[in-house]
């Protein structure tokens, strides 16, 4: 077994690698023991402010955009879907954070996003 120590937006991860007979059989992720305080997960869904451009939403974590529901101009209440993001082999359904227009998308299909990218803009 291989064990490896990596660093993902700035949280450290310890991964074993299990080989048998020249293939990988098992992978398993675990955070140190001093990992926890260092990574809300829900601090990344609330929406962050924006300096003069409205609400920001941003990617809680790292995926791939499966569909932008929303187009520039649509008017959204909060809670309605505006991305669906694929993370860990599930699709998760991104929320607008805020009532109001959407300003800017920052993505589209297909894109890759790390955690606390932004994904759409509201005004």
């Amino acid at each position: 077994m291989k064990e490896y120590k990596i660093k993902v937006n700035g949280n450290e991860y310890n991964v074993s690698v299990e080989e048998v007979g020249g293939t990988i059989s098992n992978v398993s992720v675990s955070a140190p023991t001093a990992a926890p305080a260092a990574a809300p997960a829900a601090a990344p869904k609330a929406a962050a402010p924006a300096s003069a451009g409205g609400t920001k939403v941003t990617s809680p974590l790292p995926g791939v955009i499966l569909d932008v529901a929303v187009k520039e101009g649509d008017a959204v209440k909060k809670g309605d879907k505006v991305i669906v993001l694929e993370a860990m082999k599930m699709e998760n359904v991104i929320e607008a954070t805020a009532d109001g227009v959407v300003k800017e998308i920052k993505v589209k299909k297909s894109d890759s996003v790390l955690e606390g990218d932004v994904l759409v803009v509201i005004g």
